[in-house]
């Protein structure tokens, strides 16, 4: 059947959910969403719709008696679809959100109790569109990935990090040992594994102390600034502060920490709560948890890039994307760097919509500049933040080492994403702290453009690495 026929099928309450004839979607009005849907038992593709776009809006079951005129206009819509590849537009009134920029509340729409529903068999959100009055709401970053370069005064190649391996079991003064070795050997970034917490045999309160002293001896000896993310997920509130207020007063220098978030599990509202008391720290999404929504072979859920996008509009720093098939982790060039651009950009081009970030006209003579000026990479923003959300760093992790660097650096298109790899420097043959050397000189080898082959040549640590991930892989 054709979408007139399939409207002809519809019930009362489905036909106030469903409008094929919205004259402009995008005239700031609706948030807009694809789903790739499948329709449950009983019904056609459209009536599965209409009752999705109920049951995420204004809908239950049946319609009820208390409706009014006014609840009708928040309505989401039905606004296209795709019989042959399985696809839905809604359309979502963006007054139905909370207005004080609350993604938790947005998610609980639109893929909250939905994806439950028995009138689908699948349902998975590929990709969304922000309209510029929305993105208005929005916190979005404050510190980004241009601030911790400034710090670290690293630019043109990628900020080199690394996970402290093993990931569970070593004691606080192991745990800084390791960073120490990492930050010697000319490493950037270290981070907190995601199931770090306050453990009894490496208490919070004394790792945060023991790192901030081999911070400061690695940086007396090379002379060069270091970053290193905590993660502060917490079982309440107030311990998640604590855990802040404790890295904050600890004396370490600003910018030289950042606060990990496990956005997921922890939740979004976690997220948003360190961007809004601590805007002038790096927030480090991890998003552990992530493959129930965002795997490809699931029928529910939502894409990497979805999640990626959100990430922006809650205001992380810096969020994980994927390793593209480079790395050990499940993705694809398309899934994981597509994720990577749309938060990276100021306009960036997603699988159904270009999302501008901007809060301005797309058409603004100096919206238009500064997205040119993107597109070179420069940084923008800095003075004239009113005009657009500011970008969102792509980290990169699972299964890199120092081989894999430019691999990943000529799929992902450029170099403005921090790599964090575990084993591919903690498993080098003589240590970590050669195993930072090798990355470090393969990153070099990349900004001289010669061949990593070549350059061990001269380069004993890098020949090593080359030797024993070869050979491992």
């Amino acid at each position: 059947m054709n979408k007139n026929e399939l409207y002809e099928t519809l019930n009362e309450k489905q036909k106030a959910y469903v409008n094929f004839n919205i004259p402009n979607t995008k005239n700031g009005e609706y948030l807009l969403c694809v789903f790739r849907m499948k329709e449950g038992k009983g019904l056609n593709v459209l009536q599965a719709a209409a009752e999705i776009a109920a049951e995420s809006s204004t809908g239950t079951n049946f319609k009820v008696q208390t409706e009014t005129a006014f609840s009708r206009e928040m309505n989401a819509l039905v606004y296209d679809l795709d019989q042959e590849k399985e696809l839905v537009w809604i359309a979502y009134p963006w007054r139905l959100f909370d207005r004080v920029g609350n993604v938790q509340n947005i998610l609980t729409y639109i893929v909250g109790n939905v994806l439950g529903m028995k009138e689908v068999s699948a349902l998975k959100l590929l990709d969304l569109w922000f309209p510029p009055s929305m993105l208005e709401q929005f916190d979005g970053p404050s510190y980004t990935i241009d601030d911790m370069r400034k710090y670290l005064d690293v630019y043109n190649r990628p900020i080199l990090g690394t996970i402290v391996k093993p990931k569970m079991g070593l004691t606080s003064a192991e745990y800084a040992e390791v960073c120490y070795d990492f930050w010697v050997g000319g490493g950037d970034f270290v981070k907190n594994d995601e199931p770090q917490a306050d453990q009894d045999f490496c208490p919070y309160d004394k790792m945060v102390k023991h790192v901030k002293n081999a911070m400061e001896k690695a940086v007396k000896e090379t002379g060069k600034k270091k970053v290193h993310s905590f993660n502060v997920s917490a079982a309440d509130f107030d311990t998640m502060i604590k855990r802040c207020e404790m890295i904050e007063n600890a004396g370490f220098e600003k910018g030289s920490y950042a606060f990990l978030i496990d956005g997921i599990t922890a939740g979004w509202m976690a997220v948003q709560t360190l961007r809004r008391r601590y805007p002038d720290v790096f927030i480090h999404f991890h998003r552990a948890a992530h493959g129930a929504f965002t795997r490809p072979e699931n029928d529910f859920g939502f894409s990497v890039l979805v999640l990626s996008k959100f990430a922006r509009l809650a205001g992380a720093s810096g969020i994980h994307t994927g390793t593209a098939g480079v790395g050990k982790m499940d993705g694809t060039p398309k899934s994981d760097i597509t994720a990577a651009k749309n938060i990276l950009d100021l306009y960036g081009k997603g699988f159904f919509f270009d999302q501008s970030w901007g809060k301005i006209s797309e058409k603004d003579l100096d919206f238009i500049e500064n997205v040119e000026k993107d597109h070179a990479h420069k940084a923008i923003l800095d003075e004239d933040e009113w005009r657009g959300v500011k970008k969102c760093t792509p980290i990169v992790s699972g299964g890199l080492n120092p081989t894999l660097l430019k691999p990943f650096i000529d799929v992902m298109g450029g170099v403005d994403f921090i790599t964090t790899m575990g084993a591919g420097c903690h498993a080098h043959p003589n240590g970590t702290k050669e195993g930072a050397m090798a990355l470090v000189q393969a990153c070099e080898a990349y900004k001289k453009g010669i061949s990593i082959e070549e350059y061990a040549k001269t380069h004993k640590e890098l020949e090593v690495a080359i030797e024993f991930f070869t050979k491992k892989k």
